[in-house]
């Protein structure tokens, strides 16, 4: 039995991947609509060996579609996720628009499944931040054995998580270097070109960033809201994958193997933690991959029942489109939802 899935910004990096993520899991669709905004309308996208022509999202009528994943920005979502709703489509929303929403789930799949039933106050379901998804999936099951009191994390972004416009920006700032031409500076606040830049989203007035206060909501929100967590979110000229590296500190005792026997068994996560040349992820390592990967896993003895680890995700996967799916996953696996449309 199948169910008619729209995809809202289909155009976009995390809207065709969400289409690649639908095919490659097999998930069981009657039908995938691909919806953009009318200057993308007639636009093909690929879903499998089909294309799909985008239609215009203020056109389209979503009362026989089941499942709506929104990637199209806050803006658009706070317009149309409540409106899609009401028409009795649950709304499954990657912006951050609807997070802190408490009539809105915010899931991972791996770290609180049972929240999911709440999504029928509003018909949506929030994805979480990029950065975020990726470190929740690896604190979950050491919180569950140890209960974790602080986290201090610095993230390492990949310019894939400012959309196509960050990639594109690379791309052309690196060819201009490699040329001697004029290097310009258009998405990000200086050159990401051979550089780094400690800024990602606006500042707060306490200093921080959006990014590193939704790194602490969200994970308060998703996995336990007397986690202390402070972050320092720093964008990389990598194009996909995020990294971090995230020092933890514990309520109880836990070893360095203690985490990486817990870690090997969790889901969502894959273990590469050798002590020599080579015996870690990269964020080039992950592209393209599912799981969430920690290497670096070691005791640290400035503090009682501290660990330091490293921890890498393909941003536009777990981060975003895979995550997305397997919320669309869970709903059926509970069955929480069923087709509008039976099948003949």
């Amino acid at each position: 039995m199948g169910f008619k899935i729209a995809v809202v910004g289909a155009t976009g990096n995390v809207g065709r991947e969400m289409l690649n993520i639908l095919e490659e899991r097999g998930f069981p669709v009657s039908e995938v609509v691909a919806l953009a905004s009318r200057r993308s309308q007639g636009t093909e996208v690929s879903f499998g060996d089909r294309t799909l022509k985008v239609k215009a999202l203020d056109a389209y009528d979503f009362s026989d579609t089941d499942i709506c994943i929104m990637s199209a920005g806050g803006n658009v979502s706070k317009e149309w996720s409540p409106k899609i709703g009401k028409q009795g489509c649950v709304v499954i929303d990657n912006s951050s628009a609807f997070r802190y929403d408490q009539d809105v789930p915010l899931i991972v799949p791996e770290v609180n499944p049972d929240a999911i039933s709440l999504f029928t106050r509003k018909n949506i379901i929030a994805n979480p931040n990029c950065s975020t998804a990726q470190l929740v999936v690896a604190l979950k099951p050491l919180h569950d054995f140890a209960t974790i009191k602080r986290v201090v994390v610095a993230t390492y972004q990949s310019v894939s998580g400012a959309g196509k416009e960050g990639m594109d920006e690379l791309f052309t700032q690196t060819r201009a270097v490699f040329v001697a031409d004029q290097v310009d500076v258009k998405k990000f606040t200086k050159r990401i070109a051979f550089n780094v830049i400690p800024h990602i989203d606006v500042f707060l007035d306490d200093g921080f960033t959006k990014e590193e206060w939704k790194m602490v909501a969200e994970t308060k929100k998703m996995l336990d809201p007397k986690i202390k967590l402070t972050a320092t979110c720093v964008r990389v000229p990598v194009f996909i994958g995020h990294s971090e590296a995230v020092n933890i500190e514990f309520e109880k005792p836990i070893t360095a193997d203690e985490a990486r026997e817990i870690l090997r068994e969790a889901p969502g996560c894959q273990v590469l933690d050798k002590r020599e040349d080579g015996g870690y992820i990269t964020p080039l390592e992950s592209a393209g991959e599912d799981a969430t990967f920690i290497s670096r896993i070691r005791e640290d003895s400035t503090i009682d029942n501290g660990l330091s680890m490293w921890i890498v995700s393909d941003n536009l996967r777990k981060g975003a489109a895979l995550n997305a799916v397997q919320i669309a996953e869970l709903l059926i696996e509970r069955g929480l939802i069923q087709p509008k449309k039976k099948a003949a």
